[in-house]
């Protein structure tokens, strides 16, 4: 018997990995079910959505739609995404009418918004998975349409409707199966075979996005010569700022982006000096790497990095700097302590038992499918 699934979500890589791994896992259910899956993946009409999307192989077909923004602020864009938003919407309903999927799950982003609406139109049952600490907007809509509200951290669900409490499910947040199949030593081959490095130095790797945190990219720039005396500096430093950071040296190696690599590249690394994206945090805590996170904050943002690393930060799972704490003083002072093989060790097993348990995209797998199962009455001879 074959399933169809609707997945809706992009903007980030943020809102895509996660899903992503959910896919997957569903796709592994399936088979050991003796049963056809078909999963199609709502995204933006432009950006990186339907790269990302394609690239990985997790869905079998990749669906554009338009897809406005609602903004916090007064723009005129607000009028015109209007106009998108009611696009969005109809296209959705009549690719929902014709691939009449059993369930839609929306990882997040504005794009999401017009299929749950949609699929709710249709009685399509809709389950929507929250990354962060606190809600985005995204997901206070669209769980106006769901049938189960998956969050990430047990705390979440205060932040909820009181009305739409009871349909909450801590799930944990979705990192992708590579991950858990990630080899150190396949990461040390790829950054330094055949490079003259001293691999006695512990390996700090920093995150500075897919596109760029120049904060962060700044700081490690102007202080590289402490960084590389005391590390390996590898360096994801994002596609707009490769030409901001210095040639590849002995103790330096600056990369514009790492995909395939990543989850060997983090199994290898000692620290991790990052922004606080769920995402990274997450995966971070899969490899049980000692970090210190740098949250964006400020008026750019809703603050869900600077909670999410507080979550951390509570259970000495990481080191934080906020705001104007984000100086080389004080990150000198957290790496300084992190050259302490035991303090690495202690804040390891701190990000361990974060990260301990079933995995969120199995478990997230499961809820959808048993969904399908009590609703639908697809899976006879389940294993779940």
């Amino acid at each position: 018997m074959s399933i169809k699934i609707v997945f809706a979500g992009g903007g980030t890589g943020g809102h895509i990995y996660p899903g992503l791994a959910v896919a997957d896992e569903l796709k592994k259910i399936a088979e050991k079910n003796n049963l056809k899956i078909k999963i199609y993946w709502f995204g933006n009409s432009s950006g990186m959505d339907r790269i990302l999307v394609e690239k990985s192989g997790s869905a079998d077909r990749f669906c554009a739609i338009p897809s406005g923004k609602l903004r916090r602020y007064f723009s005129i864009k607000n009028f015109f995404d209007v106009f998108k938003i009611i696009a969005g919407i109809a296209v959705s309903f009549f690719r929902l009418l014709f691939i009449r999927p059993a369930v839609v799950f929306s990882k997040g982003g504005f794009v999401s918004v017009p299929p749950c609406f949609a699929a709710r139109v249709l009685r399509i049952p809709v389950f929507t998975h929250e990354c962060d600490f606190t809600p985005g907007l995204a997901t206070k809509i669209n769980s106006r349409f769901a049938s189960k509200i998956l969050v990430s951290y047990p705390e979440t669900v205060k932040f909820l409707p009181k009305n739409k409490q009871s349909l909450a499910v801590v799930t944990g947040n979705p990192v992708r199966p590579v991950f858990y199949e990630a080899d150190a030593q396949k990461g040390r081959e790829f950054l330094f075979e055949g490079k003259n490095a001293d691999l006695k130095k512990p390996v700090l790797l920093v995150l500075g996005g897919s596109l760029g945190a120049h904060q962060l990219n700044e700081l490690v720039v102007e202080n590289l010569a402490w960084l590389t005396e005391h590390f390996n500096v590898v360096h994801q430093c994002g596609s707009k700022d490769a030409g901001f950071v210095p040639a590849q040296t002995d103790s330096y190696f600056p990369y514009p982006f790492i995909y395939e690599q990543m989850p060997d590249v983090i199994a290898c690394a000692d620290v991790i000096l990052s922004r606080a994206g769920a995402n990274t945090v997450w995966e971070s805590a899969v490899e049980k790497k000692p970090s210190v996170l740098i949250p964006l904050c400020g008026n750019g943002t809703r603050g869900d990095q600077v909670d999410n690393a507080n979550f951390f930060k509570e259970r000495r799972a990481a080191f934080v700097l906020t705001g104007n704490e984000a100086v080389f003083e004080n990150l000198r002072n957290c790496l300084e302590k992190l050259l302490d093989k035991n303090e690495r060790n202690l804040m390891s097993q701190k990000m361990a038992e974060l990260a301990s348990g079933k995995r969120a995209s199995l478990k997230i797998a499961e809820l959808i499918f048993k969904n399908i199962e009590k609703h639908g009455g697809m899976i006879k001879n389940s294993s779940l």
